[in-house]
Parts: C-alpha cells; structure tokens; sequence
C-alpha cells in the first residue's frame, strides 16, 4: 500500500531584500490578527556583555541585533539568531513584539495580506547620556503616514513643574473642634 503525503502548508513569511533597510520579513500568505509568529532567539548575554562587544562599533552605525529581555538580560541575535533579527522598524507597525516569561516573540495586530513586509516598532529607549544627534543616528525610513523620524521611542512631552498650593495652616484648635487628627491623639477630658 502506498503512502500518500500530506501536503505542505506554505510557510507564513519568508527573507529577501527590503526597501526600507536591508533584509526585510515578508508575508507568504495571509496571517490573522493575533497569529504568534516566531520568537526571537540568539545568545542571552548580560548589557555589559553587550556593550563589551559593540564598544568599537562606529557612534552612527545603528545596525544592531540586540533585544533587552529586561534588566539583567539582552539577546543578542548576530549570535545564534534566526529570521526574527530581519524585521524591520515602522512607526506603523503590522507586529508587535511582547514578552513572555523572559522569552521574546512577535505576533501579528492586524491581518497582513501576502506580500507585505512584516514589522514591529522597536521602541528603543532613550538615555539621559544619549548624544545630541542620536534621533539621526536611529533615523527612521519607514515612510508612514505619522512616521516619527526615529526608531527611538517617542520623546516624551516635557511637564511643567506643578507649583504646590500653599493651603493656610491650620490652627490645632479647629482641629481639635472638628474631631481631626490632633483631637484623636488625646484623650478626652472627664468633667467632674
């Protein structure tokens, strides 16, 4: 009796050259909403391994493979890494990427039709010791609508200091006449 195959299912996406930048992650065939797309592996190494290893990287390369796990953990995907490491930064993005306990993994937030590039905005946190062209460094090349320019996150809006109201003390008599705090810390006098 012979044998019949169970015919392959076209994978979700595939790489190839991308105009944004470089490789680029795209669509083979429609993918739902929600659909978990792959997790995002390389070597789990420690932020001082990681900046160790791009130390002499030049100040305006931004071409990295690096994701923070969190505090402690960076995954650095030019190491052991798989096709995750090629998708791309939009600030209108069709993925997002989201931990699960310490694990890294992109899912698609729309249906992306066959033939689209799949990406995710990176987010990338800014630091106080960030140099002053560091928005130019991660210029964005997303060419969306609202693009921001960057693929750090966006600078937050710069809050006025709020002046406190001074309020009028209060003498610990109407305190004590109206039963607050100061008439509960002593105790009630008898009469005799």
């Amino acid at each position: 009796m012979k044998k019949t195959q169970s015919p392959r299912r076209t994978p979700l996406f595939e790489v190839r050259h991308s105009r944004i930048h470089g490789h680029g992650v795209f669509a083979l065939r429609r993918i739902r909403k929600n659909t978990e797309l792959i997790e995002y592996l390389g070597e789990r190494i420690s932020h001082a391994e990681a900046d160790r290893r791009y130390e002499n990287k030049a100040a305006d390369d931004n071409h990295t493979f690096l994701f923070t796990v969190d505090a402690r953990t960076v995954i650095d995907a030019a190491s052991g890494g798989n096709d995750a490491r090629y998708f791309n930064h939009s600030c209108d993005p069709n993925c997002e990427s989201y931990t699960d306990r310490r694990r890294i993994f992109i899912k698609a937030v729309r249906t992306i039709q066959p033939g689209e590039e799949l990406f995710y905005d990176y987010e990338i946190s800014r630091d106080r010791a960030d140099p002053p062209d560091i928005d130019a460094v991660f210029a964005c090349r997303c060419g969306a609508a609202a693009c921001r320019g960057s693929m750090l996150e966006a600078v937050k809006p710069k809050r006025k200091p709020v002046k406190p109201k001074r309020k009028p003390a209060k003498p610990a008599t109407s305190l004590r006449r109206r039963g607050g705090a100061a008439a509960s810390r002593r105790p009630a006098r008898r009469r005799p």
